[in-house]
């Protein structure tokens, strides 16, 4: 009699046999414990999420809408919302051109189906937003660097050398405000160029915004979407200015593409939660967005002061960080010597304090930002920065 198979002996896709958790998905274990302070995630703070007015909404929609729980094409008004929404970024669009999707992740993922092939190349930054790798990782891709200067963004230079010599990615990744991790913020130079190399090889560019309304001191620089409307797609979610757990975000695309896009994603999860997005329409409808990104602003402009102060006040003078401009993100780098990842096994160990180590952003497993860490400002009042930071200054001087 034959054995039944065991487990071992299934085979899964090549792609899947390289993949090990990432370092956010430790730190998500670690802040699981409820006396570690965390720096670690990009969360919003959970205590100005609108809830009473997400309540109401929700009371509404069930009220006034008798289909509202049944399957349903994505919601119309919700996109001429969002038309509205982007023309405070200064960027002219059409309702035809925005596409609904599961948060932004899964507008990267579904961006990535539609350009990449296996094995094909794309142009990204050494240090980056490591949910972008993920996206692309099932296709195995070539992933050519370019450098970024902290003050000004992408080295744009080295954008135009691979694309003159031959290179031919499948597509730009860019993030142009509120860079994750590197919390710069492109300059409005750079963004003309690099508009313009992709208009001249025909390259299109993901301009992943997921933080670009949350700029502090001065109004950011339009989006790349604002220089071109052929050639950048644009991300852009709900999560960070309402709240994650809604998934809700979009695209803005060429309107040829909506129904190519449209396949692949009824191929993913059939229909994106047409629930959620009748709530945000309601909660827009009700005239509530523009206060409560005033109010984020305002909140995460004092935190993130409150822990530039406390960097300043506890960190060593060899460690260097920049004040940015836009996001939820500091980063700071230490002397060479310090390996991030040991010290945040330590700093959680002992200190109960939490960060991302710099690693968890290089491309192919680089380590050239092993000694610097990503910190968030959002989630905590300046008070628990100001006690994170001093747990986290003492775990480094040791």
């Amino acid at each position: 009699m034959t054995q039944p198979a065991t487990l071992e002996a299934l085979s899964l896709a090549r792609w899947t046999q390289t993949m090990t958790h990432s370092a956010i998905q430790d730190a998500l274990a670690a802040i699981a414990q409820p006396d570690v302070l965390s720096f670690a995630l990009g969360l919003p703070a959970p205590e100005l999420f609108p809830s009473e007015l997400f309540a109401q909404a929700a009371t509404h929609v069930l009220a006034t809408e008798p289909y509202a729980l049944q399957y349903q094409p994505a919601l119309q008004p919700l996109k001429a919302q969002i038309v509205e929404l982007m023309a405070q970024r200064g960027v002219t669009c059409r309702e035809q051109q925005v596409f609904l999707t599961t948060g932004a992740q899964q507008a990267l993922s579904l961006l990535a189906r539609m350009l990449l092939d296996p094995g094909g190349q794309v142009i990204a930054e050494e240090t980056i937003y490591s949910g972008f790798l993920q996206a692309i990782e099932p296709f195995q891709p070539t992933v050519l660097t370019v450098p970024t200067d902290l003050e000004t963004g992408m080295d744009v230079d080295a954008v135009e050398a691979l694309l003159s010599d031959r290179a031919r990615p499948a597509f730009i990744y860019a993030i142009s405000d509120g860079h994750n991790p590197l919390a710069v913020s492109m300059s409005a130079e750079k963004r003309a160029r690099l508009v313009e190399l992709a208009q001249q090889y025909g390259v299109p560019i993901i301009e992943d915004d997921a933080y670009g309304f949350l700029w502090y001191e001065n109004r950011s620089s339009p989006p790349l979407r604002a220089l071109d409307e052929q050639w950048v797609f644009y991300a852009g979610s709900f999560s960070k200015i309402l709240a994650p757990s809604l998934r809700a975000g979009w695209l803005i695309v060429p309107e040829e593409l909506v129904p190519t896009l449209s396949a692949i994603k009824e191929a993913s999860d059939i229909n994106t939660s047409t629930f959620t997005q009748r709530i945000i329409a309601a909660y827009i409808e009700a005239g509530h967005l523009p206060e409560h990104i005033a109010t984020l602003r305002r909140v995460y402009h004092t935190r993130r002061d409150a822990m530039l102060d406390a960097l300043q006040a506890h960190f060593p003078s060899e460690a260097r960080w920049r004040t940015p401009t836009s996001g939820l993100f500091i980063w700071v780098e230490l002397p060479s010597a310090v390996d991030t990842g040991e010290l945040l096994r330590r700093a959680i160990a002992v200190d109960k304090v939490a960060f991302i180590p710099g690693h968890a952003f290089g491309v192919g497993g680089s380590r050239r930002s092993a000694h610097c860490m990503r910190l968030n400002f959002s989630n905590c009042d300046p008070e628990r920065i100001e006690e994170g930071i001093t747990r986290l200054a003492r775990a480094l001087s040791r």
